[in-house]
């Protein structure tokens, strides 16, 4: 299993055919390989390739069908959220045989949820970086093996070997989290830092307007507002739920205490924008989007003084966990957004301040309303015009 199932083939799935093939047993009698479902089978035996999630939607449903199955190998499991391996989790539960689940895996942040749910974390002489220690409730119930490339030594050429103690003077992060096996501070390559939790926004603060970010399932909905306060900005998550359709977005929207304000929404879902538009009492208009668009809402955010709400438990989930693509085998920044990172708060906050606090001037809270009041007074004027 993986995230994405395809990304099973050219990983997993081509090391089981290699072991077959080095064992001679690849036309063993009884044993049946079909490559394209990527399935093998001997007698009452199978294994069988399933994904999370297709590179684009869901497949959590399809899991039903590993009832009968009693082993799951999570091959790169960090990249899978907590949500989808409960739902794996409370599939099995076949009597045939033990049941294990194993894991293998990069270790990830400290705020990831596997650390947090299954590990402590012991300090080390590395400043920032953790040794995990499985917790005393799973000593009956999980095994933990953690390993460094020292394991494999007579499989590797000296130069690999050379190239990954050299990580550690050219690039340190990379080579005590991927290379030795510690869980660091916060994720290799974030994108954002020195954002503020707040109790509460404050009552003198100005809304701004709110970022949309849809989804269905299984990325949620997000929806956040955006406030102008003291200088800097204050964001405030109000909205993070699966399977919404666009009515019961509307009535959530509707529902909030300024419904009018506007609200910046994904560009690449028009028809969802004008939908939400005919419920009446929303102003959805598009996001601004064009080439670079992403770094430039990323620079346009960083630019600015940023708190956040002890509430938005979501937004402080992704905002410590959003980082850029960093290849794994040299540690270098690819310069996008890594694609297992969720992103759906980072993205709604991205579309609002991107498209309603112009970059390069001092924004002005004041002055949408000074527009709404010119637009009724202009108004006016050309009805009592046109009475004469």
């Amino acid at each position: 299993m993986r995230a994405v199932r395809e990304d099973i083939r050219a990983s997993s799935w081509q090391a089981l055919n290699d072991r077959l093939i080095e064992a001679g047993a690849e036309n063993a009698q009884g044993l049946s390989i079909t490559s394209g479902d990527m399935v093998m089978e001997y007698g009452q035996n199978s294994l069988r390739a399933f994904g999370f999630k297709a590179s684009s939607g869901s497949l959590t449903a399809r899991l039903k069908s590993l009832e009968g199955m009693n082993f799951a190998w999570i091959e790169e499991a960090e990249e899978i959220g907590e949500d989808e391996f409960t739902k794996l989790d409370d599939t099995f539960r076949t009597t045939r045989g033990r049941i294990r689940i194993v894991f293998t895996l990069n270790t990830p942040a400290k705020s990831h949820w596997i650390i947090k749910r299954f590990f402590d974390l012991e300090p080390t002489d590395v400043p920032g970086f953790y040794r995990p220690k499985l917790k005393p409730e799973y000593a009956q119930s999980a095994l933990y093996i953690p390993g460094t490339y020292r394991e494999n030594l007579p499989n590797l050429d000296p130069a690999t070997v050379a190239g990954y103690e050299k990580y550690r003077e050219t690039k340190p992060d990379h080579y005590w989290q991927v290379i030795e096996g510690l869980c660091p501070e916060t994720v290799q390559g974030r994108i954002y830092s020195g954002w503020k939790e707040i109790d509460e926004v404050p009552h003198e603060a100005r809304l701004i307007g709110r970022g949309l970010d849809f989804g269905f399932d299984p990325d949620p909905a997000a929806v956040l507002a955006a406030y102008w306060y003291n200088g800097g900005i204050i964001l405030d998550e109000e909205l993070y739920q699966k399977e919404l359709l666009n009515e019961h977005l509307a009535l959530k929207l509707q529902t909030s205490p300024t419904p009018s304000a506007p609200i910046v929404a994904d560009s690449a879902e028009p028809k969802s924008i004008e939908e939400l538009n005919g419920y009446g009492g929303l102003n959805v208009m598009p996001c601004d989007k064009g080439p670079d668009s992403v770094s430039y809402g990323i620079k346009h955010v960083q630019s600015f003084k940023v708190s956040y709400t002890k509430r938005s438990k979501n937004l402080k989930t992704e905002y410590e966990n959003y980082a850029w693509l960093i290849d794994k085998k040299t540690g270098e920044n690819r310069g996008i957004e890594d694609p297992k990172c969720a992103n759906h708060l980072m993205s709604a906050a991205r579309y609002v301040l991107t498209k309603l606090v112009p970059a390069g001037s001092v924004f002005d809270p004041h002055k949408r309303e000074r527009d709404e009041v010119q637009v009724r007074v202009t108004r006016q004027r050309q009805v009592k015009n046109q009475a004469r």
